[in-house]
């Protein structure tokens, strides 16, 4: 895992950190990754508005968040990008838990390519930028009805 850089300077706040979340999930544009689910690793950092509070709305549970991740990405049916598959571990993030102010998700398939240790992307997303990708997405949504 890399070391998360501060996001504001002075690195000021709580950050829950997920270290190599690995889960089962139908991801990918070849055929061949269309078979069988296959593991995808997740690192995260989980910024929090302000101090943790022990109150259910001021609290990132961190277990809660790792089952909440597996179970969305063992159900979900086949996704064809790792992009796609973050921005909705983003966004299940920030609806689920208020607390969440900021993450950072990095996303890779093990073993993917020989002669690379990790090949994947990183998403940096703040609340500001989800609540934009919402009204966004529920435009499309009411467009297309």
């Amino acid at each position: 895992m890399k070391p998360f850089e501060p996001l504001d300077i002075g690195g000021k706040g709580w950050r829950i950190v997920v270290d190599e979340l690995i889960v089962k999930t139908s991801v990918g544009l070849y055929e061949h990754e269309h078979v069988a689910p296959q593991p995808v690793c997740i690192d995260a950092s989980l910024r929090y508005r302000e101090m943790p509070q022990e109150s259910t709305d001021g609290l990132i549970d961190y277990e809660a968040w790792c089952n909440r991740v597996s179970a969305f990405l063992e159900t979900k049916p086949h996704t064809r990008l790792l992009e796609t598959l973050a921005v909705e571990i983003a966004a299940l993030s920030f609806e689920e838990w208020p607390a969440l102010d900021a993450l950072t998700l990095t996303l890779h398939k093990p073993k993917i390519r020989e002669g690379t240790k990790r090949l994947g992307l990183e998403l940096d997303w703040r609340r500001a930028d989800y609540v934009a990708w919402r009204m966004q997405a529920d435009a499309l949504h009411a467009a297309a009805r």
